[in-house]
């Protein structure tokens, strides 16, 4: 039996890490999830392939559909110009988020899915009322729904460094603009 249109939901994934368990937690709660990987920010090319290719095994174990998104870094410095010395967690990357937030909106918007998230708010080095405020101000421009929800709730974070250790999945040390190498 095929899956109502309803019951699927966008999330942004940044990284298998921490997508893991908001995959699996929105699993449980009926939905059928999409990856959507788009992350023009990440630096150098190879650290994108090595994340693209941990998500695929992830996706490929919760047996979770994965559209990678075209790699563009332009459309990250295009957003960060001006921006470069900001710290981390400041304008730019509000301006980030926003980018792959916006993407993932519109993506949604085009597939006909009412609702989108991301993995991002897993992290404990991100903001969730921050990131959250985002997502739901794109919702309402795209009269979609952004789903708020806290991974790192319940112990999230151990939860998806669980899964990730348990997959073998790569796992990086920094968040991903050549910014955040500093």
């Amino acid at each position: 039996m095929e899956q109502k249109k309803d019951n699927k939901i966008v999330l942004h994934t940044c990284c298998a890490i921490c997508s893991g368990y908001p995959i699996s937690y929105l699993q449980d709660m009926g939905y059928q999830v999409i990856s959507y990987f788009y992350n023009p920010n990440i630096f150098p090319e190879s650290e994108y392939q090595k994340r693209l290719a941990a998500e695929k095994t992830l996706c490929e174990h919760f047996n979770c559909e994965l559209v990678e998104e075209l790699y563009v870094p332009d459309e990250f410095y295009t957003v960060a110009k001006g921006l470069e010395a900001e710290p981390e967690k400041g304008k730019r990357c509000d301006k980030c988020f926003e980018l792959r937030l916006q993407k993932t909106a519109e993506f949604a918007k085009k597939n006909g899915i009412k609702t989108f998230t991301t993995s991002m708010v897993i992290s404990p080095h991100k903001n969730f009322v921050k990131l959250s405020a985002i997502g739901e101000d794109i919702a309402k421009n795209y009269g979609l729904e952004y789903l708020a929800v806290d991974f790192k709730k319940k112990d999230g974070f151990l939860k998806t460094n669980k899964i990730s250790k348990e997959l073998g999945l790569y796992r990086q040390n920094y968040c991903g603009c050549r910014y955040s190498l500093r």
